[in-house]
């Protein structure tokens, strides 16, 4: 009786063990089996704002591989950890806001129907909607977007700018964009252990005790990075931090964004620091490498008025 028990039971752990490991080999590699969770926040108070943030969640809930995340919660959750609409987010302020929200992905943006009066010309009426999509693992701006629609009045304008944000080839983008991010934020991860890459020492500040004996790299020359037309469309000012790991030779490594403005600024900024040339950093009269921090404040210039 107690072998054949035995022989019951060992029987039954196979057979679990053995639809455990079928079922893990259906499961995609990509996959861990939970539904991306994505939130959407206001799109500012203008009636278009609210109209375009609306339809444009709607129309995520038709995507079987993500979850929406209640847009009163994630509300709510975004003011309580002080968020006001800000498109210029550091990464430690955009990865605050994720885990307060709960949500693996989200789209934060700005959107207006405006009243235009050109120079020449009659007026018309131009609807906009700056969507920014943000990793909430990272902080990262993942991507960007601003698409634009004129027409002779606010509300074909609007209509035109709702049917562009909520059609299927537009949504489509954006999981690519997240299939992308999840793909490469994997990929760093594993790069990652397997170099054990060496953690390149942060340039402290002046009062930090480790700046005794240090003294900070210099540019060979400073540069302005350009103020590109993305951002000139789109009447767009903010401020981009780059961090930038420089040898001892005061060349430039790796270059990251560490706070980000989207609208085309921040790849201005990040091609211009890979530009640069320093003078190395020198601990006691030792060149160190050292990772230092580069700060761009872009303002349209006063020649280009807005439209």
């Amino acid at each position: 009786m107690a072998r054949s028990l035995f022989r019951l039971i060992f029987r039954s752990a196979l057979f679990i063990l053995a639809l455990t490991y079928t079922q893990a080999l259906n499961v995609p590699a990509q996959s861990d089996g939970r539904r991306i969770r994505i939130a959407v926040l206001d799109f500012g108070e203008t009636i278009t704002g609210r109209a375009a943030a609306e339809k444009f969640s709607n129309a995520l809930v038709t995507e079987t591989e993500t979850s929406l995340v209640d847009r009163d919660l994630s509300r709510a959750a975004a003011r309580g950890a002080g968020y006001s609409g800000s498109l210029n987010l550091s990464l430690q302020e955009a990865r605050d806001l994720g885990a307060a929200i709960g949500s693996d992905f989200y789209i934060i943006g700005e959107s207006q129907t405006l009243r235009r009066s050109p120079s020449t010309g009659p007026v018309y009426f131009e609807s906009y909607a700056s969507l920014f999509l943000v990793s909430s693992r990272t902080g990262r701006l993942i991507t960007w977007e601003r698409p634009s629609f004129e027409a002779a009045g606010p509300q074909p304008a609007e209509k035109l700018l709702l049917a562009e944000i909520t059609n299927k080839e537009h949504l489509h983008r954006y999981f690519v964009a997240i299939k992308r991010a999840q793909e490469d934020e994997r990929h760093e991860r594993e790069v990652a252990l397997e170099r054990n890459t060496p953690v390149v020492e942060e340039a402290p500040d002046e009062t930090d005790p480790k700046a005794n004996g240090l003294q900070l790299p210099r540019p060979y020359r400073r540069l302005r990075p350009s103020y590109p037309d993305t951002a000139a469309r789109a009447d767009a000012e903010g401020t981009v931090d780059v961090l930038v790991d420089l040898d001892k030779a005061g060349e430039v490594g790796r270059v990251q964004v560490a706070r980000w403005a989207g609208f085309g600024l921040d790849q201005a900024a990040l091609d211009t620091a890979r530009q640069l040339h320093f003078f190395p950093a020198m601990r006691d009269g030792v060149a160190i490498p050292l990772r230092v921090l580069l700060r761009y404040n872009f303002r349209r210039p006063v020649n280009q008025g807005k439209r």
